[in-house]
């Protein structure tokens, strides 16, 4: 059975997120979604985050949610994983990917990284674009979980 751990600060989660996911369970045998911590200025807090992508994959039965702190090669290790998924939407996100897959590599050598891209669909929505819709009031049901909107429609204060 391969282990995949999928990092990402998932701020909030998107369908993008759910459709590598949902791809990666028919590819691996367990899928550990990592929630990092993160340096910088999130919307929601990690637990925050943990919670909402344990109840969007709630129904799917080879994926764990984890939230972390700390170096990814770290965590990776301590699960026991072997390989990391990372996600590509364009072009513009394989030369940081690929430099942070080389610095893994060299952290952790027995570790590979895996790419797969989001389906077409979705290749536009970044998280960070789903929170600036949301803040100024927009529909973002087509972009998340029904259960990621009522929680950033209660993070802006429009319930």
């Amino acid at each position: 059975m391969i282990k995949v751990v999928y990092p990402g600060t998932f701020d909030p989660i998107t369908s993008g997120h759910e459709d590598v996911v949902r791809r990666a369970t028919g590819l691996f045998g367990e899928v550990i979604v990592a929630v990092a911590a993160s340096r910088s200025n999130t919307l929601f807090s990690l637990d925050e985050r943990v919670a909402m992508a344990r109840e969007v994959f709630v129904d799917y039965a080879n994926v764990r949610v984890e939230g972390f702190d700390g170096l990814l090669m770290n965590f990776v290790r301590s699960q026991q994983a072997r390989v990391v998924l990372r996600g590509l939407r364009a072009a513009s996100d394989f030369e940081y990917e690929f430099q942070l897959a080389g610095m893994n590599r060299n952290l952790y050598p027995e570790m590979e990284t895996l790419f797969l891209t989001p389906a077409e669909q979705y290749t536009f929505i970044s998280a960070t674009m789903v929170r600036e819709v949301a803040r100024f009031g927009g529909e973002v049901g087509k972009f998340v979980s029904p259960t990621v909107v009522a929680r950033l429609k209660q993070k802006n204060n429009l319930t």
